[in-house]
C-alpha cells in the first residue's frame, strides 16, 4: 500500500483525512482508487477530459511525477505520493529606494543604505 498526502484545502474531500492508505502498482491506479473512495475530490484533481489539471501538482517519495513516468510511474509498499496544489499570488511591487527613503522621511525615521 501507499500512502497519500491529502493537502488542507482538498481534505473537506476526502473524509477530513490528512492521509489515505490505498494500493496500486502506479500513480494513476492510486489516484483512481483515491477518487474511486472520494468522488467529491475527482473534480479538483482532473479535468474534463479526464488528465490532472495543470495547477495539480503529484510528487512520488518526493520526485515530481512529470520527470518520471507521470501517473504511469510505478509504485511499491510504502511509498508515499503527495498532491500539491499550486498556489498563486505574489508580493506586491517592491518599493525603489526613493520610496523607501520618502516613507522613512514622513515618519521620521531615517534609513541609512
Amino acid at each position: 500500500m501507499a500512502k497519500v498526502l491529502i493537502p488542507t484545502p482538498l481534505r473537506q474531500y476526502a473524509g477530513k483525512q490528512d492521509t489515505v492508505e490505498l494500493s496500486g502498482s502506479t500513480v494513476g491506479e492510486v489516484l483512481t482508487g483515491l477518487t474511486s473512495q472520494f468522488g467529491d475530490l475527482r473534480k479538483h484533481l482532473y479535468n474534463d477530459e479526464g488528465k490532472l489539471r495543470s495547477y495539480v501538482n503529484v510528487y512520488l517519495n518526493d520526485e515530481d511525477i512529470r520527470y518520471l513516468d507521470k501517473e504511469a510511474s510505478p509504485v511499491k509498499v510504502g511509498d508515499t505520493i503527495s498532491i500539491v496544489p499550486s498556489i498563486a499570488g505574489g508580493a506586491a511591487r517592491p518599493e525603489t529606494t526613493s520610496e523607501v527613503r520618502r516613507r522613512h522621511v514622513s515618519t521620521g525615521s531615517l534609513l541609512w543604505n
